[in-house]
C-alpha cells in the first residue's frame, strides 16, 4: 500500500544500499552513546524512505525490545524531537495524529484540519480514518462532529469520508451542469444554497473541478473564488477556497501554508513539520518550485533563517536543496 503515499516529485527516495540491521544498530549506538549523536540520526532518517524507516522500526523493536519512537522521545526534545518522531511514523498514522492534535484541548486548529482534508486523496483518507480508529477507538467523523458545526462540519465530514472521485476522466456535460448548479446556488439567487457548494466541491475530481470552474466563469463572468468570497463566510469559506486552490495547484497551496508558517515572528512548527514530512516523498520538489516562484526566495533560505540547530539541520535535509 506504500505506493499510495509515494509520488514522483519528492525529495526523499528509497536508499539504494539499504540494510535495516545496519541502520537499526547505528541508530541504537547514536542514541545510547555518551551524548546523542544527532548527526547520525539525521543522516539515516532523512536518507531513507518512510517504507524503509518502518522496517528499521520493526528491526529495532525486535532487537532491542524498545520502540524507536520512545527512545527518540526520551533522548531528544522540542521541535527537533517532533520532526524525528514524525519521520519514523507511518504516513496514515502520522496524519491521524495530526488531525487529533488539531482537535485537542482548547480551540480547534481549523486551518490544519482544512489543509489535511483538502490535500489527501480519497484512498489516503480511507487509510487515515482506519488508523484514527485503531489508535483512538473513536471515529474521525465523530471527533470532527463534536469539534465543528454547520456547513463547515458537513463539508469536512464529506471530505473525511474519502468519497471524492479520483478518475482522471472529465465529463464536459457534467461540468456545464455543475457550473450552472453553483451559479444558481449562489450568484443567481437571494441567499445561498451551501449544500450545493459542498456537494460539487467535495465530491468531484480535481480535473473535473478545473473544467467546472472554467464553465462557471463562462456563465457568471466571475471566478469561482470571487463568488465564494462574496457568498460565503467563516471556516466554510476558508475550506472551499482551499479546495479551489488545491484544484488549481496543490503544491502552490502548500507553499502558501509554508510561507505563512515561516514568516513573521515565531515559527508555526506544527504546520512546518507536517508539510515537510508528509510531502517529502510526494511533491516537495514542486512545493519548493512554487515557493520560490511566488515569494522570491527559496524554501531552503526561509528555513535557514527561521530555524536553528539540529531542528534546522533535519529540515534542510528533508528540503533537499536550495533553489
Amino acid at each position: 500500500m506504500a505506493s499510495l503515499w509515494v509520488g514522483s516529485r519528492g525529495t526523499i527516495r528509497d536508499y539504494p544500499g539499504f540494510s535495516r540491521a545496519v541502520d537499526a544498530e547505528a541508530i541504537r549506538k547514536a542514541i545510547r552513546g555518551i551524548g546523542t549523536d544527532e548527526k547520525t540520526l539525521i543522516g539515516i532518517l532523512t536518507e531513507r524512505s518512510n517504507a524503509q524507516r518502518q522496517l528499521i522500526v520493526q528491526e529495532y523493536q525486535a532487537k532491542y525490545k524498545q520502540e524507536l519512537k520512545d527512545d527518540l522521545k526520551g533522548d531528544l526534545s522540542g521541535y527537533f524531537e517532533h520532526v524525528m518522531v514524525a519521520l519514523v511514523t507511518a504516513p496514515a498514522l502520522f496524519d491521524a495524529k495530526q488531525l487529533k492534535k488539531s482537535m485537542k484541548g482548547t480551540g480547534t486548529d481549523e486551518d490544519a484540519l482544512i489543509e489535511i482534508l483538502t490535500t489527501r486523496t480519497s484512498r489516503q483518507m480511507k487509510e487515515i480514518t482506519q488508523a484514527y480508529y485503531t489508535v483512538y477507538k473513536k471515529s474521525l467523523g465523530d471527533d470532527i462532529s463534536s469539534e465543528t458545526s454547520g456547513d463547515f462540519r458537513k463539508a469536512l465530514l464529506t471530505l473525511a469520508d474519502g468519497r471524492r472521485d479520483e478518475s482522471l476522466k472529465v465529463d464536459e456535460h457534467l461540468a456545464k451542469k455543475d457550473a450552472q448548479i453553483l451559479f444558481n446556488a449562489g450568484e443567481n439567487k437571494w441567499g445561498t444554497d451551501e449544500d450545493k457548494f459542498t456537494e460539487v466541491l467535495c465530491l468531484r475530481s480535481f480535473p473535473q473541478l478545473r473544467l467546472t470552474f472554467d464553465e462557471y466563469r463562462n456563465i457568471s463572468q466571475k471566478d469561482i473564488e470571487d463568488s465564494i468570497k462574496g457568498e460565503l463566510s467563516g471556516h466554510f469559506e476558508d475550506l472551499l477556497l482551499a479546495i479551489v486552490h488545491c484544484t488549481r495547484n496543490t503544491p502552490a497551496f502548500l507553499a502558501a501554508r509554508l510561507h505563512q508558517a515561516l514568516k513573521g515572528a515565531g515559527t508555526d512548527e506544527f504546520t512546518l513539520n507536517r508539510i515537510m514530512v508528509s510531502r517529502s516523498e510526494i511533491d516537495l520538489l514542486d512545493i519548493r518550485h512554487e515557493f520560490k516562484k511566488n515569494y522570491g526566495h527559496s524554501l531552503h533560505s526561509a528555513i535557514q533563517s527561521d530555524t536553528s540547530g539540529d531542528y534546522r539541520a533535519v529540515l534542510l535535509k528533508i528540503c533537499g536543496g536550495d533553489d
